[in-house]
């Protein structure tokens, strides 16, 4: 009997176990999992992978990144959120973006939710942290800070950035505003309290830019809670470094991107932005992978 008993614990154990590992995997593919070491004693191997990678050279894929607007859906997001209330109708680009990111980082804390929201949409989201749970992960913050920035007329997108280690399951999803008045993306995180980086003049940079300064040791400061005064802070320096090896993206971006529940419209083709001569680990069927890097950091195409 006691043998028996044995067997069936064991059973179960090993159930239990490839139960965890099934969930793991899921979850590592959706970026959910965030372990929060301190990454500071890896910031001189991040710095040596970026320095001794592939350079980004022109192929032979054509995409052209998109931006489409639904002016209906876009009025029902102004309305809901106020965004008017934000900014001021004249002003500039930036300071649109960082209000906007200024608003959901004060409101929604950082949490791996153990429940997925039912709609990935910028007010099902917000509903979300309304009647389920206060916080969740840095993709759908940038989900819904996308949503919200593409309501108030701006073209942005949001980004996967990933390590080169492809047993490293930790990566992070920001957004990206395109800046018409300086001709440029701008990286803008609205996760964990919300941050942007700048080159010391003030002016945010891009994700290209900042993996590009790390490589070329060029100074960079962060700006954590959006304050207005920015430091140098080692620990999120390596965080970032370890994160801007490879990019993802979608191709066409627009409401309801990634809400399977709500589904207004044909997904389209992911982009992953990588590093000649590196082979993604993760990346979906319907896949474009590059190394044209100025295809990847175009201006978008708005419709």
């Amino acid at each position: 009997m006691k043998k028996l008993l044995k067997v069936i614990w064991g059973i179960f154990a090993v159930i239990g176990i490839l139960t965890v590992a099934g969930l793991l995997i899921l979850r590592i593919s959706n970026c959910e999992i965030d372990i929060n070491p301190s990454f500071e004693k890896g910031f001189d191997k991040y710095l040596k992978l970026l320095r001794k990678s592939g350079p980004y050279v022109k192929d032979a894929d054509t995409f052209e990144m998109k931006i489409i607007q639904d002016t209906a859906r876009a009025k029902d997001i102004r309305d809901y959120f106020h965004l008017e209330t934000l900014y001021e109708a004249d002003a500039d680009t930036w300071t649109k973006a960082l209000a906007i990111g200024k608003f959901v980082a004060s409101n929604i804390p950082h949490d791996n939710q153990a429940e997925w929201p039912e709609h990935v949409n910028a007010i099902g989201l917000w509903e979300y942290t309304k009647d389920v749970a206060p916080a969740f992960n840095c993709r759908l913050h940038s989900i819904l800070t996308f949503e919200l920035m593409l309501a108030a007329g701006l073209n942005a997108r949001y980004v996967t950035c990933l390590p080169e280690d492809e047993n490293d399951s930790d990566c992070h999803v920001v957004n990206e505003v395109w800046l018409p008045e300086m001709g440029k993306w701008a990286m803008i995180d609205t996760d964990s309290g919300g941050y942007y980086y700048s080159g010391g003049n003030g002016v945010p940079l891009s994700l290209k830019e900042i993996r590009d300064r790390y490589i070329s040791g060029e100074e960079m400061i962060l700006y954590p809670r959006f304050k207005a005064s920015g430091k140098n802070n080692v620990d999120h320096l390596a965080y970032m470094a370890k994160n801007t090896y490879w990019f993802n993206c979608w191709e066409n971006l627009s409401y309801y991107q990634e809400d399977a529940n709500d589904r207004k419209r044909a997904q389209g083709l992911s982009v992953s932005l990588v590093p000649s001569g590196f082979e993604p680990f993760y990346y979906q069927d319907n896949s474009i992978i590059t190394s044209d890097a100025d295809l990847f950091w175009a201006p978008p195409k708005g419709r």
